[in-house]
């Protein structure tokens, strides 16, 4: 894999041992690496930030987190939640000092190894920390089982893998996972697979016995800081921009990419400069994706400005330009300036890239409830605008939504809600090469455009090991009759539309979904659960026969993310 910039390429692996060369230089200030994006583990974040009343060391507007600041944020709850918080704060606090252990002030307590060697401490299989030197590695295991209505063949999960992280002289930042996977996933997840020839979230696949799928997912990155405001990686991962459950701008819904970053945090400002390398198309059939085609590459880059202007008020802003064609030209070297406007290098260098703007917001009330949005912007006449005629270029989509910490005063009952929208044509250019997407997927919302969307989610943690959480989603969306382009499916030429004004969210086909998920999950050791999940969705579509599903699974979950399949 390489690193393309103009006609000339450099070897990732290249990249990755000029970032060491450059980390063990002069005095160390790493943050450590990145704690993995999970559901429950950064709604406790969250929780404690909101309940703090300011802010957290990190802005919580680009996920993933690194562990320093995580541990800061523990280590500074730690004695008044030990103190006055419910049993369960008590153990969640204490889960996250331990999670970050080489990071955190809080004393750690090593327990008595198993076979002289293993679990010393307790997240860890393995660990050493020395002065100059520790490590961290943890078992990754998901097994899971489950049943489906109308005869569907029962669904069924085994993940295998391993989780590394090290830290080297305080100055370099390493993290690895690796896992195998067989999987046959709800029938709604393989009709996707089906109609699309991806599996959600991963990239290369292939088919595994009786409507199965086999697949390898490999993340991981190397981190440091030539100085202690700006951190510098390189690595394969994937993020999340902002505080929803969805993002509008750049979500982890898709899978991991190629990508170097660099983060500038002095005084109230976040900066982050990403760049990254996608894959603008691929090849693939129902037994799989064909590995011996060289797929065509394209290329992301996105500066975000993060800005705490008080202690509870939070505004981004944000551009982001796609840009390639078929025969995978290397991308424009002006785009990797860190500090400037892509719409003017795109005039300069006369190319017709695919550039976006938006901001998002975050406001932290009461210790109790934070409101948060988004709006992107793809492209915009204010004249069109002004005469309301739905004309097609007019794109935008947006987020409003909230959270509220211990509802009608119950301890540990968190409610969050949010509106989610996007125009017909949202996302799309004029090829693969140059939407919005990776691998097939959408970057931002996984049902692309033209869709209006509200979802909900509770979660209550009665007992410290105990945690129950219930997802419930409405959406009216659109799809394309035969033939024609509504501005549903994003991966499809904005040049091919039906419509030139007129535009509406929801045209072409209607869809109706409702889904709901009901998660109960008990947490055994550390970050190891059982849970049970029932699953219901029932889709209303004009273009088929309504659809309605009931799945119940049961399984075993150690060191692992559960991923975002609320489509």
């Amino acid at each position: 894999m390489n690193t393309v910039i103009g006609n000339w390429q450099l070897p990732l692996r290249t990249s990755l041992l000029l970032c060491m060369l450059l980390g063990v230089s002069g005095k160390g200030f790493s943050q450590g690496a990145m704690a993995p994006i999970d559901n429950h583990y950064y709604h406790l974040l969250d929780r404690y930030e909101i309940g703090s009343g300011r802010f957290a060391p990190y802005h919580t507007s680009y996920k993933p987190y690194r562990r320093l600041p995580i541990a800061q944020l523990a280590d500074a709850q730690y004695d008044s939640l030990q103190q006055s918080g419910s049993a369960a704060d008590r153990f969640n606090i204490q889960f996250l000092a331990n999670d970050n252990w080489e990071w955190s002030e809080r004393d750690q307590v090593d327990r008595k190894p198993i076979l002289k060697y293993f679990y010393s401490r307790t997240p860890d299989l393995f660990s050493v920390d020395t002065k100059d030197f520790n490590l961290s590695i943890k078992p990754v295991l998901w097994l899971q089982a489950g049943v489906e209505n109308d005869g569907q063949p029962k669904t069924y999960r085994n993940t295998r893998g391993v989780e590394l992280r090290a830290n080297i002289e305080e100055k370099v930042s390493i993290y690895t996972f690796l896992a195998e996977n067989q999987v046959r996933y709800p029938f709604y997840v393989r009709e996707r697979i089906r109609e699309r020839r991806v599996v959600p979230g991963e990239a290369f696949w292939k088919s595994f016995g009786d409507a199965g799928h086999d697949f390898f997912t490999a993340r991981g990155h190397v981190s440091f800081n030539p100085i202690r405001s700006i951190n510098l990686q390189v690595g394969h991962e994937r993020f999340h921009i902002g505080n929803g459950i969805r993002s509008m701008i750049l979500s982890d819904y898709g899978p991991a990419f190629p990508y170097i970053k660099i983060q500038t945090k002095v005084w109230r400002f976040n900066y982050t400069n990403l760049f990254a390398q996608l894959r603008g198309d691929i090849s693939a059939s129902n037994s799989g994706a064909t590995g011996s085609v060289n797929y065509p590459k394209k290329f992301y880059a996105l500066h975000h400005l993060s800005l705490n202007i008080t202690d509870n008020f939070n505004i981004g802003l944000f551009e982001a330009i796609m840009s390639g064609d078929e025969q995978s030209n290397g991308i424009e070297v002006d785009y990797f300036n860190p500090v400037i406007f892509y719409r003017a290098v795109e005039q300069y260098g006369g190319s017709n890239d695919n550039a976006l703007v938006g901001l998002d917001a975050k406001w932290n009330l009461f210790k109790r409830i934070q409101l948060h949005g988004q709006f992107v912007l793809d492209e915009f006449l204010l004249d069109a605008y002004r005469q309301g005629n739905g004309w097609w270029g007019n794109k935008w989509s947006s987020q409003l939504g909230g959270k509220y910490i211990n509802v009608f005063g119950i301890p540990n009952l968190d409610g969050q809600v949010e509106w989610n929208r996007a125009r017909p044509f949202m996302y799309s250019h004029q090829s693969n090469y140059t939407s919005y997407t990776n691998y097939g997927q959408p970057l931002a919302h996984p049902l692309g455009a033209n869709f209006n969307e509200l979802l909900g989610r509770l979660t209550y943690q009665p007992l410290p090991r105990l945690v129950l959480e219930g997802t419930l989603l409405t959406a009216d969306y659109g799809t394309n009759p035969a033939n024609e382009n509504y501005g549903g499916d994003i991966l499809i030429s904005y040049n091919t539309r039906t419509l030139n004004e007129g535009n509406v969210i929801g045209q072409g086909l209607s869809n109706k979904l409702l889904m709901g998920d009901l998660q109960v999950s008990y947490m055994l050791a550390h970050r190891l659960w059982l849970e049970g999940t029932y699953t219901m969705r029932r889709l209303e579509a004009e273009a088929s026969e309504n659809r309605n599903m009931q799945l119940i699974q049961f399984g075993m979950r150690w060191n692992m993310a559960r991923p975002n399949q609320l489509f």
